[in-house]
């Protein structure tokens, strides 16, 4: 593998208990979104605008298998708390099928440029809400993906829906069973109407769900997930409560539950109103329902399944998080990764296709911001992804790396294993139930040391201040010293 020279700063080594007390200091943003603050600390490994059509090549040429995300941007509505690449909503119907010309001619130049047709292991057709767009629309796009690669045999395809879509057009949801696609998420988020109102949801009550979930059950859909959000301000325990209750009334076959990200999103400045004491009990309230319910997922895994044997997440994701699998995205401000570069698409800043269309038109790939990435910034992005499911698939890693992850990581293995955070079961390293519950530390410690560094310079704000009950439960569970 041809990694790029690490920068200085990504040549530094910090203390893991320092790490990890940054971790928890700016809880709101050491998460799963890797990098944090990318056009510093991924600057080093920018790569020129003349180069990308040849580094990406080169990135590419010796990957067999890959998944594949195609961003449709379009809402009804822009809910307040969405961080995602979705345009005004005022210009879906006129914008949707030249989007769409867009994102064939897009697929069309990667199949040129990468010359052969790779093995698809996931696919997921992603927003925004992909169900808002017309059903020919979605049908072009499949079709085009099996023209320009191979797809695994029994790969799924996954789609998002919203519960108004799935309750008032059932024809639609019958139809993306039909053209093949197997999974499908509904997002119900909260389900109390003052907050879903507050959000900008359009809520329309249980019942409403209770329709939209009939007529998914009866496209055909066996693979079906509801997604749950919580660490919202204003919203209670007691509220939170009801929302989980609610979702396990509905008999999903997954629950996947977000915790708010405030970053980049119309609600940032409530984040203050949010303690991290809050969202771990959040967080400890479903669990414990989920799993009297029979929904079984290990510590620090979000989404819970209660079908044996199935992880409850769609190939696409799977494979990423277990294996690291690279991944093309199409679409406006979509992310692709292969083992060395990160690109992100034209689009997310502006939430405007017209940056993504001129790019396209032009025939040039439609990228912003193209890294030819080191070994401890990629290494960072496979483990932070990997905490998705509360652990890192040393197996994998291994092959991925060519290195043991004890090996990269002493100090922080050594760390984590002695504080009871992380243990070994099979071939993961895997959160224990204390360590969930201080993730957000737990994963700071396997960033890049860039990011690490960006986490200690960071000034804490009333939003990432620690309670102090929590640092007292911290003292007594780890014996660890936190900063003041």
């Amino acid at each position: 593998m041809n990694w790029n020279q690490p920068s200085k700063v990504d040549q530094q080594v910090y203390p893991p208990r320092q790490i990890f007390e940054a971790g928890l200091r700016h809880h709101h943003i050491a998460n799963t979104a890797y990098p944090i603050n990318h056009n510093w600390t991924m600057k080093p490994y920018r790569v020129r605008r003349q180069d990308f059509e040849k580094i990406t090549a080169a990135a590419w040429a010796d990957i067999e298998e890959m998944g594949l995300y195609v961003h449709i941007p379009f809402c009804q509505a822009r809910c307040n708390f969405c961080e995602y690449t979705v345009i005004n909503p005022a210009d879906n119907t006129r914008s949707e099928d030249g989007y769409f010309d867009l994102l064939l001619q897009e697929m069309a130049h990667y199949q040129s440029l990468l010359d052969t047709r790779k093995k698809l292991t996931g696919f997921d057709i992603g927003g925004g809400t992909p169900a808002l767009a017309k059903t020919e629309n979605i049908a072009r796009v499949i079709e085009a993906a099996k023209a320009a690669f191979e797809f695994e045999p029994g790969m799924q395809i996954s789609i998002e829906t919203t519960p108004l879509i799935a309750a008032h057009e059932p024809e639609k949801i019958a139809a993306f069973r039909g053209m093949g696609i197997e999974r499908i998420s509904m997002g119900v988020q909260v389900t109390q109407l003052s907050l879903a109102k507050k959000l900008g949801r359009q809520y329309k009550g249980f019942e409403g769900l209770r329709e939209a979930v009939y007529n998914i059950r009866a496209a055909g859909f066996q693979k079906f997930n509801i997604d749950l959000m919580y660490g919202f301000a204003g919203q209670s325990v007691a509220d939170w409560r009801d929302s989980v209750e609610k979702g396990i009334e509905l008999e999903a076959d997954y629950i996947t539950l977000y915790r708010m990200r405030y970053k980049g999103t119309g609600l940032q400045a409530q984040a203050n109103r949010v303690s991290k004491e809050v969202v771990t009990e959040m967080a400890a309230t479903a669990n414990h329902l989920l799993h009297q319910a029979g929904y079984v997922a290990p510590p620090g895994k979000n989404t819970y399944s209660r079908l044996p044997g199935d992880v409850g997440t769609s190939d696409y994701l799977t494979n990423r998080v277990v294996k690291g699998t690279p991944y093309l995205g199409l679409g406006l401000g979509a992310q692709s990764l292969s083992h060395n570069t990160l690109a992100y698409n034209r689009g997310a800043g502006p939430k405007s296709i017209a940056p993504y269309e001129k790019e396209v038109r032009a025939g040039r790939l439609p990228v912003q911001d193209l890294y030819n990435m080191a070994l401890p910034v990629s290494m960072a992005k496979f483990i932070s992804v990997s905490f998705y499911f509360g652990e890192i698939n040393r197996t994998y890693f291994a092959q991925k790396f060519g290195s043991t992850l004890e090996s990269q990581f002493p100090a922080e293995v050594e760390f984590v294993l002695a504080e009871g955070l992380m243990e070994y079961r099979g071939d993961c390293l895997s959160l224990t139930p204390q360590g969930a519950k201080v993730y957000n530390g737990v994963i700071a410690l396997f960033y890049a040391p860039a990011v690490k560094l960006h986490l200690l310079q960071r000034p804490v704000d009333l939003s990432e201040r620690m309670p102090a009950q929590l640092q007292r439960e911290l003292r007594r569970s780890f014996e660890i010293k936190l900063a003041a």
